[in-house]
C-alpha cells in the first residue's frame, strides 16, 4: 500500500544506496510503503529493464553483521525456510535492500481465497511453523540471536505491564488503585510463570497474517528480527488468534490437529489445547497493550479496528480457563468490554 512521498531525508538516503548500487537512473521510481509498528520505512524501487527491490530505512546508520534481522535471516535460510533475500545494504545510511515480494500478504489474500485455498495456505502456515521448530532445535547455537533471548518471566511480566499502562490506562483512560494493580499483577504472575515454565521452540514471535507474504504461491516469513525462543504454541497462537483476521472455530481446530499431526506430537491433545488457550490469554492482552501504545503514543489509529476482535479472544479465552477467574474479575471492574 502506498503512502506518502518520502522525506528529503528519506529520499536523499535513497538516492545515495542507488547511485552507490548503480541503480540510479532517470526513469527510477520510488514508492513509499506500508510499514510495521517499528520505526523502520519501507520503499519500494522500480528499477528500468530490471526487477524492482524495496529498500528497509532504519532510524539510524548500523553495523550490517550486528543486525538482528540479517543474523536471523541467515539462521531461517539455513533451514530453509521462504524469506527474502538480502541484496545489499549501506551501513552509514542506515538502509537495507530486500527482494520485493510485492503487496499480497496472507491477510490481503484471504478476502480473494477461495475455501480450498485458504485452507492450503493455511496448512502450508502451520507447516511453516512445525519446520521453524524442528529445525530450529537441530541448528540452535550461540551464534544465533534467537537462542540468547526468551519469552520468560520478566519478558512475559514486562508485556502484561504494557497492557495496563498502555491499554487500560493509557487508551480506556481508566485510572487503577495501587492496590488493585498489585492484585492483577500477583495474578499475572501466575500465567507468566506457568508459560515461562514450558519447554522452549525457536519462535519467530510475531507470526501472523500480515508477516506472511503470498509470492508465486509460496509464502515467504517476513519481519521475523526479533525471534526468540519460548513455547510451542506461541507462533499458533499468533497465527490461529490473530487479531487481524477471524478464523472459524472448526478451523483453529482442524489446524492445531494438523499441526500435532506434522510434527508428530506425542503430547495429549487435550492437554495441548489447553496450553493454546493460556498462551492465547497472554498474547492477546500483550496485543492489547500494543494497539493501546500505537494509538496513544504513536498516534497511529490504524489498529483501532483490530481492539475489538483482541478484546473477543481475550473474553473467549476466559470462558475456557477457570483457573484465571480472578483475572476476569479483575478485568471487568475496571473495562466493560471484558464483562
Amino acid at each position: 500500500m502506498i503512502q506518502n512521498p518520502p522525506s528529503d531525508d528519506a529520499r536523499e538516503r535513497i538516492d545515495g544506496y542507488l547511485q552507490r548500487s548503480g541503480l540510479l537512473a532517470g526513469s527510477t521510481r520510488v514508492m513509499p510503503l506500508t510499514g510495521d509498528a517499528s520505526d523502520r520505512r519501507y520503499f519500494r524501487v522500480l528499477v528500468p529493464d530490471g526487477a524492482s527491490i524495496v529498500l528497509s530505512l532504519y532510524a539510524a546508520p548500523f553495523v550490517f553483521d550486528a543486525l538482528s534481522f540479517v543474523n536471523v535471516a541467515r539462521l531461517l535460510a539455513a533451514m530453509p525456510v521462504p524469506i527474502p533475500s538480502v541484496l545489499g545494504h549501506a551501513d552509514d545510511l542506515g538502509v537495507l535492500a530486500l527482494a520485493d515480494l510485492g503487496d499480497v500478504t496472507l491477510q490481503a489474500h484471504l478476502g480473494a481465497a477461495t475455501p480450498e485455498e485458504h485452507a492450503a495456505l493455511y496448512r502450508q502456515a502451520v507447516a511453516l511453523i512445525a519446520t521453524l521448530q524442528k529445525r530450529g532445535a537441530e541448528l540452535a547455537s550461540p551464534e544465533y540471536l534467537p537462542y540468547g533471548v526468551a519469552f520468560d518471566v520478566e519478558k512475559l511480566t514486562w508485556e502484561l505491564d504494557f497492557f495496563i499502562k498502555h491499554f487500560i490506562e493509557a487508551y480506556k483512560g481508566i485510572v487503577i488503585t495501587p492496590a488493585d494493580r498489585d492484585e492483577l499483577r500477583r495474578e499475572f504472575a501466575v500465567l507468566t510463570e506457568m508459560l515461562a515454565s514450558e519447554k522452549r521452540v525457536l519462535c519467530h514471535r510475531d507470526y501472523h497474517s500480515r508477516n506472511l507474504m503470498l509470492h508465486d504461491e509460496q509464502l515467504y516469513i517476513i519481519d521475523f528480527q526479533d525471534a526468540r525462543m519460548g513455547p510451542d504454541t506461541y507462533d499458533l497462537v499468533s497465527l490461529l488468534r490473530d487479531s487481524y483476521v477471524d478464523l472459524p472455530e472448526q478451523t483453529v481446530s482442524e489446524l492445531l490437529a494438523y499441526f500435532l499431526a506434522v510434527k508428530g506430537q506425542t503430547d495429549d491433545e487435550r492437554t495441548f489445547r489447553q496450553r493454546f488457550g493460556v498462551m492465547a490469554l497472554q498474547r492477546n492482552l500483550k496485543a492489547l497493550g500494543t494497539f493501546g501504545y500505537q494509538t496513544t503514543t504513536r498516534r497511529n489509529s490504524v489498529y483501532i479496528q483490530y481492539i475489538p476482535r483482541t478484546l473477543r479472544y481475550v473474553r473467549d479465552n476466559l470462558d475456557t480457563l477457570p483457573q484465571f477467574e480472578r483475572i476476569r474479575e479483575l478485568l471487568a471492574a475496571h473495562v466493560d468490554e471484558f464483562r
